[in-house]
């Protein structure tokens, strides 16, 4: 078993945070105004951001928006883990990732070097994302939490911000080319938690953590 542990909001504990990568900050503003403009964007539970420190956000995941979406309502730049299919989507992607301080994931095998790299995000202080799903959900519904996110949580001790993101599915879903229909979309915050392990097996304790993570962004959907 696991113990988690409910943390008061906005904590002002930690460090300072880092600075946002210049092309990172000169499309936050721009990209964010566009989604309010068109597609209505709104934010609830930013009061459970922490003020300080670094932290996981740990959110469901239907396609390439949710990024965008984590990433102009977190008012610190993120360093998301990325796959490889969207580290490379085109050829200037790779490069992007790179400015911006993306982790690139391996799925088909254990990555201890993501798992490293993210770590040490956190310890500089940084904003890690991951969507502890892996891959895109097919079928526009919250799957089934893979165990980085655990293992993230329980190495790093950091708080977890669990966020479900709404509208995404329906902005891309049957769309050519990838570019989304005006659809409303919606970002909530939950309170964050730590985790410890307390007793039982390493793997029983990866189990419990993941599952409390996949049932704390279950709550924030609809």
């Amino acid at each position: 078993m696991s113990r988690s542990t409910a943390l008061p909001a906005s904590p002002d504990v930690g460090r300072a945070w880092p600075v946002f990568p210049l092309l990172y900050r000169a499309l936050r503003a721009p990209v964010r105004g566009a989604l309010e403009r068109w597609f209505q964007l709104s934010v609830e539970g930013a009061e459970h951001l922490p003020g300080r420190g670094p932290y996981l956000v740990a959110a469901n995941h239907h396609n390439y928006l949710d990024g965008v979406v984590l990433g102009v309502s977190v008012p610190v730049p993120i360093a998301f883990l990325v796959m490889p299919r969207v580290w490379r989507a085109t050829p200037l992607h790779p490069a992007f990732h790179r400015h911006i301080g993306s982790i690139p994931l391996h799925l088909d095998r254990a990555d201890v070097g993501a798992l490293r790299r993210a770590l040490t995000a956190l310890e500089r202080g940084r904003v890690v994302g991951i969507f502890p799903e892996g891959p895109f959900s097919v079928r526009g519904r919250l799957e089934r939490g893979l165990p980085g996110v655990a293992l993230l949580a329980l190495h790093s001790g950091v708080p977890v911000v669990p966020a479900g993101i709404r509208g995404t599915w329906e902005a891309l879903r049957g769309r050519r080319f990838y570019v989304p229909r005006a659809t409303p979309l919606r970002v909530r915050f939950g309170p964050p938690r730590r985790f410890s392990p307390n007793g039982g097996s390493a793997r029983e304790t990866r189990r419990d953590v993941t599952e409390c993570i996949m049932a704390d962004i279950a709550a924030l959907l609809p």
